[in-house]
């Protein structure tokens, strides 16, 4: 293996510079490129999908679970595919285990699920015996091949006006492989981070940064937020001065 040089601390620093300057505008770059995302149009779906979960049926609707946004990763786990009945697809697996805590997301009114063509009470012992703990559904219908994802893996978001349900994004191949923080999930939803600095559409929700990360533990409606959170937050502000994005 040809190795790079061994260089001094300050050749070192000086190199790590030069690449940050590079780096800074890829970030700069993904989050214009999210703006554009949130302002891509919305497409009506008008089909009833159909789903099983471990109480029975459900609607697109329902797999929600009442919050404003909905993304689902279609994983293969079926007959067929090659892991089963043990395991659901290699490569969704690693997609799997990629998947950060998803109080965060909820508390971003988003819901993350995933499907399959599995029966539930495969997908119950799947699931359990590797500590996959998030909304996975049977799909009953069309909805695999009406939405990209009958022949490979994918990822599709929604967001509801009432009842009404709407795509509004789509990302597969190796752009699946970069989903599974908190931000990448949602930095591909039609509300984005919901974050003051983020350039989004007049009247889209925005609170300021930081201030709404919590535990996972403690969203619910009836724990109290750590007030230190906030004092810390507010005193970093005022040192290093407010700022209107994050610092990358």
């Amino acid at each position: 293996m040809k190795t790079p040089p061994i260089v001094s601390a300050q050749e070192w620093e000086a190199a790590r510079q030069q690449l940050l300057v590079k780096e800074k505008e890829l970030t700069r770059a993904h989050d214009a490129l999210a703006a554009e995302r949130r302002r891509m149009p919305w497409l009506a779906v008008k089909k009833n999908y159909k789903f099983e979960g471990p109480k029975g049926k459900m609607s697109l609707l329902d797999l929600f679970e009442g919050r404003r946004q909905l993304i689902v990763y279609r994983a293969f786990f079926e007959p067929g595919v090659h892991g089963w009945p043990e395991h659901a697809c290699i490569g969704c697996s690693l997609v799997s285990d990629q998947v950060a805590h998803v109080a965060h997301l909820n508390a971003r009114d988003t819901t993350l699920a995933f499907v399959s063509r599995a029966p539930q009470p495969d997908i119950v012992r799947m699931t359990a015996r590797m500590g996959w703990n998030w909304p996975w559904y049977s799909m009953t219908d069309d909805f695999d091949a009406d939405f990209g994802v009958d022949e490979w893996h994918g990822t599709n978001v929604f967001i509801r006006d009432g009842d009404s349900v709407f795509r509004t994004y789509f990302i597969n191949n190796r752009g699946d492989e970069a989903m599974g923080s908190t931000w990448s999930y949602l930095d591909v939803t039609p509300l984005g981070r919901q974050e003051e600095w983020e350039d989004s559409p007049e009247g889209y929700p925005q609170t300021p940064p930081y201030k709404w990360w919590n535990w996972h533990d403690s969203y619910a409606a009836d724990a109290s937020r750590d007030s230190r959170w906030s004092e810390v937050v507010d005193a970093a502000q005022v040192t290093l001065g407010e700022p209107q994005r994050p610092a990358r």
